[in-house]
């Protein structure tokens, strides 16, 4: 090997160890969940999408086919005040949990009728709702007075 050639093979290598490396990719952050803790024990998490804006809430679960089993969309709002849903456009039926501001479902709507522009309103305020597949309440023993914790959740 020549002076010159292991020059140049001794400035590349020196180079490359000095070149930026690229950077590490972030540590993936946790999806939000709701856990639903029955007057049983029981603890059920519900992996969620957050509607917090106007436009997140009014889209709602529209449209959708489908949703995972353990899934659902979690509505947030600045106050809490009573509150009606319906079910324009949403193809599924959707089982509806109303939580006040210290994280007690206070209402419950079960079975929402799918393509329907009747309001359900629990009649109570709330802070928070909670939709999951209709039927999902039922299975797992939700009524008012549950309790839930949010995970992952930022607040307003």
């Amino acid at each position: 090997m020549t002076p010159r050639l292991a020059s140049a093979g001794a400035a590349l290598l020196l180079a490359a160890a000095c070149a930026p490396r690229p950077a590490a990719a972030p540590a993936a952050t946790p999806a939000p969940r709701v856990v639903v803790v029955t007057a049983a024990g029981a603890r059920l998490p519900v992996t969620v999408e957050l509607a917090r804006s106007d436009e997140e809430r009014t889209r709602g679960l529209m449209y959708r086919r489908e949703l995972a089993p353990e899934a659902g969309m979690l509505f947030f709002f600045s106050e809490s005040e009573e509150r009606a849903f319906w079910m324009k456009n949403t193809l599924i039926p959707l089982d509806m949990l109303f939580i006040d501001d210290g994280g007690r479902v206070v209402g419950l709507i079960e079975r929402a009728e799918p393509l329907t522009t009747s309001p359900r309103d629990p009649g109570v305020p709330c802070r928070y709702v909670l939709e999951v597949n209709g039927g999902w309440a039922a299975r797992h023993g939700v009524r008012p007075g549950d309790r839930v914790e949010f995970e992952n959740v930022p607040r307003f």
